[in-house]
């Protein structure tokens, strides 16, 4: 394994980079405060080296929220995000996650779905980010690596990305949780039925919901 001082671009370009994305942002865009021991902590486990821009935000951030806590993409945790990147992918001590095999997730958004950065997973380019839907329980492919995907949540179109899953008054829910929670919606968002304002709503650990698709998948004998 890499030492961290291998890891630490000492020009701060990505950071910089990043910055600059964020000062230009169309989006609502909320950086959280790193821990600074945590933050090491987990570039080291990682071994990414900050000249990207995953380990720039695994690095500098406690994790990021894009509008209004809407959609959270992991760093190194905070109070307000209480997951890191390594913790949430259950990284062992050789670099393999568990959770999601041949892959890293990077994000999700409020109502269950997940972004993973692909390392096999899913066939499709290598390093390519893969949406898991709430609506249709599958995993899709976005094209876009994970600087694109991090410069879309600034100033792409989030808000048509998600017009179908949002409801009246979405903002105000979703402002008062933190990253370790979700929305659960019944009637699920994938079943044919009303409107998602007209469903029912519960906060739920983010947890729960993942465990959740994967029942869920399995059900409907989706591989």
């Amino acid at each position: 394994m890499k030492s961290l001082d291998e890891l630490l671009d000492e020009s701060e370009s990505g950071w910089l980079l990043l910055q600059d994305w964020i000062s230009k942002a169309t989006n609502n865009v909320e950086i959280l405060a790193v821990n600074q021991l945590e933050a090491r902590e987990v570039l080291h486990k990682l071994q990414v080296s900050t000249k990207s821009l995953l380990g720039t935000v695994a690095y500098y951030t406690g994790g990021i929220l894009f509008e209004d806590g809407w959609l959270r993409l992991l760093g190194s945790g905070s109070s307000r995000l209480p997951r890191n990147l390594t913790s949430w992918n259950e990284i062992d001590s050789k670099g393999k996650s568990s959770r999601l095999p041949s892959s890293l997730l990077i994000a999700d958004d409020a109502v269950g779905g997940f972004f993973a950065l692909n390392g096999g997973a899913f066939e499709g380019n290598l390093g390519d980010v893969f949406y898991f839907a709430p609506d249709t329980l599958e995993w899709e492919s976005l094209d876009m690596q994970f600087s694109d995907f991090v410069n879309w949540a600034c100033v792409g179109d989030v808000k048509r990305f998600y017009e179908t899953f949002r409801w009246n008054g979405w903002k105000e829910e979703i402002q008062k949780m933190n990253g370790n929670k979700g929305v659960l919606i019944y009637p699920y968002i994938w079943a044919e039925g009303e409107p998602i304002s007209n469903r029912s709503r519960s906060i739920v650990p983010i947890e729960e919901l993942w465990n959740l698709n994967w029942i869920n998948r399995e059900k409907l004998g989706i591989k």
